[in-house]
């Protein structure tokens, strides 16, 4: 369904009875609601969780903002190395933003969080900004942004900054398993017939390169949110893989670092993605923070 949120149009998925534990999941960069498994949700609903996921804006089915134009990531990416102000079309807190959105669109006073990647950052402004909303926090291989941390390595950068060949769902398909095939979890490789049905799906419900573009820089523009750690007050899990190429591990314990009573759960062999034989684990793992 498509809700206002924010003064923007907003898709949301919602699961689960509506006496649930609310828990609102926040996807990463370019990624829609639907790069939340089924089987991860049904999950959660099991747990009497009532499992709300989102299209961020620019992405999926929200609201996209193409009015913006295509920004010139490697100029911006030029400026941010040189510690210059990065111009974009909003930021993570605008995201946040629209998260907060959803909850009240929603009726919801409080929820449980759960942000993956990107949308970890966002998680991280929401915990941060709006303390009262959030009654646990779950960041799944994310960062503060701090620029001390590593940076991926040049195979990762190229196979981001790749295109597909052009713009047939079978080209991007085949873009997205050469992406996943970089970034992934060396110890839980997917089931590739799996896989590329679900991409398949992904692309025709949505193909947004111009919104992920804006993203990034949005991301760049974000910068060190280390500063905003002190303020998540809402009990909080750390999980990441181990083998992440793309947001190496070490942002896991920085986090842990910053963040007061963070339980951080790495593990070994996973990189940057949802491996179908760890999603027990992940409910797990929010379930037990809830708990908190």
């Amino acid at each position: 369904m498509r809700i206002v949120a924010n003064g923007i149009a907003i898709e949301v998925d919602d699961q689960g009875l509506p006496s649930g534990e609310p828990l609102l999941l926040i996807m990463g960069l370019g990624m829609q609601l639907t790069a939340w498994p089924e089987e991860m949700v049904q999950g959660l609903v099991s747990r009497g969780f009532r499992v709300i996921r989102m299209d961020n804006r620019d992405a999926g089915l929200s609201q996209g903002f193409d009015d913006q134009g295509m920004p010139k990531v490697g100029v911006q990416a030029l400026r941010y190395a040189m510690h210059l102000p990065v111009s974009t079309s909003y930021g993570m807190a605008d995201m946040a933003a629209d998260a907060l959105g959803v909850l009240d669109a929603l009726g919801l006073q409080r929820a449980h969080v759960c942000g993956a990647s990107m949308g970890g950052m966002i998680a991280q402004h929401l915990a941060a900004r709006h303390p009262q909303r959030v009654k646990s926090l779950t960041l799944m291989m994310t960062t503060t942004g701090a620029r001390r941390l590593p940076q991926p390595g040049l195979r990762v950068r190229h196979a981001l900054l790749s295109r597909p060949a052009s713009a047939s769902v079978a080209d991007v398909v085949a873009h997205l398993e050469h992406v996943m095939a970089v970034i992934g979890s060396p110890a839980w490789p997917p089931d590739r017939e799996r896989q590329r049905q679900r991409l398949e799906a992904s692309v025709r419900r949505a193909w947004r390169p111009a919104g992920t573009a804006r993203q990034i820089v949005a991301v760049m523009a974000d910068g060190d949110r280390s500063a905003l750690m002190p303020l998540i007050g809402a009990p909080t899990r750390i999980i990441h893989g181990e083998a992440d190429p793309l947001v190496r591990v070490a942002a896991a314990h920085d986090l842990a670092q910053c963040i007061r009573g963070a339980v951080t759960e790495v593990i070994a062999g996973m990189g940057h993605d949802l491996p179908l034989p760890l999603l027990p684990r992940f409910v797990q793992g929010i379930a037990d923070n809830a708990a908190r």
